[in-house]
């Protein structure tokens, strides 16, 4: 399955952390050594996570924020996909607690206010989702929701890719931010 297709399939399933349940509306796909916005597209203690196998927790830290990804794989091609939004579906007290008095469909809405209300760290690094015990993630629902695909956010490099996809009109999806200094088109398909 290429990273798109297992970025698409997270869409609608829940995700389980710390005393929280969201469904997911929101991600972005990385395709690891072959896509330059990737953190693994240059190998580093780092990024080695994402070159081992799928369904692991690649967790970093970005402008005092955490963001969390779960890697695809296969193993060696380091693809991973960013939990960017979230519908907090369970545990609404503690996810208030943790991000403060904001309206309820901005709760998880961006990728480190999506790891602020699950508690997801660090210390979750190499988590396996299937199995936890501290982050789970659901199935896949019943019926997929529609999904819109647009360019992903703030990345520099390989900037107009359609890689963000979200739930149509969700409204627990985050705004979209192109990065100042992002390549062209032209620069991009020469990539």
């Amino acid at each position: 399955m290429s990273v798109l297709e297992r970025a698409r399939s997270l869409l609608g399933r829940e995700l389980t952390a710390h005393g929280v349940t969201v469904r997911i509306t929101e991600v972005e796909a990385y395709g690891g050594v072959t896509d330059p916005a990737s953190h693994a597209y240059t190998r580093t203690p780092r990024s080695e996570i994402m070159y081992g196998p799928s369904w692991r927790l690649y967790v970093y830290r970005i402008h005092g924020h955490h963001c969390a990804n779960i890697v695809t794989g296969p193993s060696e091609q380091a693809a991973a996909v960013l939990l960017r939004a979230g519908e907090v579906v369970d545990g609404h007290e503690l996810a208030y607690e943790r991000r403060g008095e904001v309206r309820p469909d901005a709760l998880g809405r961006g990728p480190g206010n999506l790891a602020r209300v699950l508690g997801i760290t660090t210390a979750d690094l190499g988590t396996d989702v299937r199995v936890g015990p501290a982050v789970v993630l659901g199935p896949e629902p019943a019926a997929p929701p529609p999904v819109s695909a647009g360019p992903r956010v703030g990345v520099r490099r390989a900037a107009d890719r359609p890689w963000r996809l979200w739930v149509t009109g969700d409204p627990t999806v985050s705004a979209y931010r192109r990065h100042p200094r992002a390549e062209s088109s032209s620069e991009v398909s020469a990539v």
